[in-house]
């Protein structure tokens, strides 16, 4: 079981120079992860993949890496708590759906349009709040990790 763990480990890191490799700036590969990011927390019912595709093959300086990342992060178990989150802001925000107490018969097909509203203002809000916060992420890691490449010597072996 450790080989295995170590074995993905491997592989991840070995994603992570390659992509670092790939001749991107720092800015460049914080900035598609942070569109990564936007697109994946926005309920788009697996059109983000088709998406990724897309600008990956007409925008050059893409990170192809950094756009995959954001899809295993924001893997469909986070997306349904995340979904759940933006539909408890959005109410906080519009106020709840229907009267007090919730009772579970009010959500009728008549509720949809609140509920949506309430949902997509929650998504919106969570996924420019996320793809910030994963800019800045990004960015610092893609940093560090270009300033640690410029300052090792050609004689360091770690």
């Amino acid at each position: 079981m450790y080989e295995r763990l170590f074995a993905v480990r491997d592989r991840i890191r070995t994603g992570i120079i390659a992509a670092f490799e790939a001749q991107h700036t720092p800015h460049e590969i914080a900035l598609s992860f942070a569109f990564g990011v936007f697109v994946t927390v926005l309920p788009t019912a697996g059109t983000a993949l088709a998406l990724f595709v897309l600008v990956s093959y007409y925008v050059e300086r893409a990170s192809k890496l950094a756009l995959g990342a954001t899809v295993v992060i924001f893997n469909p178990p986070v997306k349904w708590a995340l979904y759940g989150a933006s539909f408890w802001l959005g109410s906080f925000l519009l106020g709840p759906v229907g009267t007090a107490p919730v009772d579970p018969t009010q959500f009728t097909l008549d509720a949809g349009y609140d509920i949506i509203v309430r949902q997509l203002l929650g998504n919106a809000i969570f996924a420019v709040g996320l793809a910030v916060l994963g800019y800045v992420l990004a960015y610092a890691v893609a940093q560090v990790y270009y300033q640690r490449e410029t300052t090792t010597t050609a004689f360091d072996f770690s």
